[in-house]
C-alpha cells in the first residue's frame, strides 16, 4: 500500500464543495521532483466575478476583467503570489505583501500574519489564507496559516498555523469557506492532505474541471523543478480582459 492510498486527489477535494471560495494547494507532485502551488478564486457577485489572473516576473496578481465595472477594488485586486529567495508566498489577499515585507526585515511568516486579521466583509468576514512553499529540496517545511473571525460579530480574530514536511505526491488544501450559504461559514479544522498529479498541465485541467462552473473565475498552477529551478505555469481565466478603448 502506498503512502497516498485512500487520500483524495486535489481535484476530488476541490469538487466536493460547490463554493469553497478561494483556495490554495501547496505540496509536491507525484514523483517529488517539483514543488507545486495551486491558487483559485471563485465569485458570486458581479464585483467578485470581474477578475482575471496575470503572471509577470514570478508574481501573480489579480486584475479587473472590465475596469469600468469595478465597484470596490479593496479586496479583489492584489498580488496573490510572490517569490522571496527560494520560497513562494501564496495568499488570497494583500497579506502577500505583508509577508514579503516582513521577510525583508528578517521576520517570519507567523510574525507577518499576526499583524493582520480576516477581511472586513461582514457578515462573511472572509478568512485570510496564506501559504509558504519551499522551492528547493531541503528541510524547510510547507507552512500554512488562516486568519478567521472567532465570533459571528467579527470582534476577535483566531490565527491558526500549520507546518508539514514535504513528501512526494502530497499536498495540503486550504480554502476560505466550508460550504455555500447566504452567510458563508469559514473553513474549519486542519488543511486537507491531498494528492497531486505529475505535471502542471494535468493539475490545471483536473482542478479547473472540478471547480463549480457557475462560480469558478480563475486558476493558477505552478510547478517548479526542485533541482533545476525550471518552472511551468498554467493560468485559466473564465473571462477575457477588456482592453480600454482609445
Amino acid at each position: 500500500m502506498t503512502e497516498n492510498a485512500g487520500r483524495r486527489s486535489a481535484a476530488e477535494a476541490v469538487g466536493a464543495v460547490d463554493y469553497p471560495g478561494r483556495g490554495l494547494i501547496l505540496g509536491l507532485n507525484a514523483s517529488g521532483s517539483c514543488a507545486a502551488a495551486v491558487y483559485f478564486i471563485m465569485g458570486r457577485s458581479e464585483n467578485s466575478r470581474n477578475r482575471v489572473f496575470v503572471s509577470e516576473n514570478e508574481t501573480l496578481r489579480t486584475e479587473a476583467a472590465d475596469p469600468s465595472k469595478v465597484s470596490d477594488p479593496s479586496l479583489i485586486i492584489y498580488r496573490a503570489v510572490r517569490r522571496w529567495q527560494d520560497l513562494l508566498i501564496v495568499t488570497n489577499g494583500d497579506q502577500t505583501d505583508t509577508i514579503y515585507d516582513m521577510f525583508t526585515r528578517d521576520g517570519t511568516f507567523a510574525e507577518a500574519l499576526r499583524t493582520r486579521s480576516f477581511e472586513p466583509d461582514a457578515p462573511h468576514f472572509t478568512p485570510r489564507i496564506s501559504g509558504l512553499l519551499p522551492l528547493k529540496d531541503g528541510k524547510e517545511p510547507i507552512r500554512l496559516g488562516i486568519l478567521k473571525a472567532q465570533d459571528a460579530g467579527g470582534n476577535r480574530c483566531a490565527r491558526q498555523f500549520f507546518e508539514y514536511a514535504p513528501a512526494p505526491g502530497q499536498a495540503w488544501y486550504l480554502h476560505t469557506y466550508r460550504e455555500n450559504g447566504a452567510v458563508l461559514p469559514p473553513f474549519s479544522g486542519e488543511p486537507e492532505a491531498v494528492s497531486l498529479p505529475e505535471t502542471a498541465d494535468e493539475a490545471a485541467d483536473m482542478i479547473w474541471q472540478a471547480l463549480d462552473p457557475d462560480n469558478r473565475i480563475s486558476l493558477y498552477v505552478r510547478y517548479t523543478d526542485r533541482r533545476t529551478g525550471e518552472t511551468r505555469e498554467r493560468i485559466v481565466n473564465r473571462f477575457a480582459k477588456e482592453e480600454p478603448h482609445a
